[in-house]
C-alpha cells in the first residue's frame, strides 16, 4: 500500500472487498477512531447493505472521550500519550471486549496536523491496530506525509486494507 492514496476508485475497491469478506463470513466490524474522526466508519457505511456487517463506529477524539466511551485507563494516556501502541491496544481490547458485539475491530490514534506534532511524535505519526475477537492484536506504527487530508485518507486506506489482510490470513 502506498503512503498516499489519491485514487478514489482504489479506496472504494478496498472497502468493497472488505464488505464482501465480512458478508461471506457473517462477521461484524467495529471501529474506534481518533484522528480519522469517523472516516473509517464512513468508508464502510458508504457501502449499501453495510448494516449487515458493520456494528459500530466509535469516535473518541479527545482523551476524555477515550476514557468515558472506551474506558481507556487515564494512566496509559498520562504515561504514553493518546498516540501510542498502548492506547491503541486498549482501544481494540475495549471495543471488542466491553463496548460492541463485533467480531473484528480496527483502532487508530495519530497526529494528522497541521499542528500537534513534536520531535518524538511529528505530524503524520499514526498508530493503527486490528484484532479479531479472542485474537492477538496486530498494531503498526506509520509516519505518513502530506496535508491533513492526505494523512487521514492514507490512514483510512491502510486501516481498511489491514482488516482485509487480517481476515484473509485468519
Amino acid at each position: 500500500m502506498p503512503d498516499t492514496l489519491d485514487d478514489k476508485s482504489l479506496y472504494d475497491t478496498i472497502s468493497n472487498r472488505l464488505a464482501t469478506i465480512l458478508r461471506a463470513r457473517g462477521m461484524r466490524l467495529a471501529t474506534a477512531e481518533s484522528c480519522t474522526g469517523g472516516w473509517i466508519a464512513k468508508a464502510c457505511t458508504d457501502i449499501p447493505g453495510s448494516s449487515a456487517w458493520f456494528s459500530a463506529g466509535l469516535v473518541t477524539y479527545s482523551n476524555e472521550a477515550k476514557q468515558t466511551v472506551l474506558g481507556i485507563d487515564a494512566s496509559l494516556l498520562s504515561e504514553h500519550g493518546a498516540v501510542s501502541y498502548q492506547v491503541v491496544a486498549q482501544m481494540l481490547d475495549h471495543t471488542l471486549g466491553k463496548v460492541t458485539d463485533a467480531d473484528i475491530a480496527v483502532a487508530v490514534s495519530g497526529i494528522a496536523g497541521p499542528d500537534g506534532g513534536c520531535a518524538a511524535k511529528p505530524v503524520g505519526t499514526i498508530w493503527l491496530g486490528w484484532q479479531l475477537r479472542g485474537g492477538t492484536p496486530r498494531i503498526r506504527h506509520f509516519n505518513f506525509v502530506g496535508s491533513r487530508s492526505d494523512i487521514r485518507r492514507t490512514t483510512v486506506a491502510h486501516a481498511v486494507q489491514g482488516i482485509v489482510q487480517l481476515l484473509q490470513e485468519g
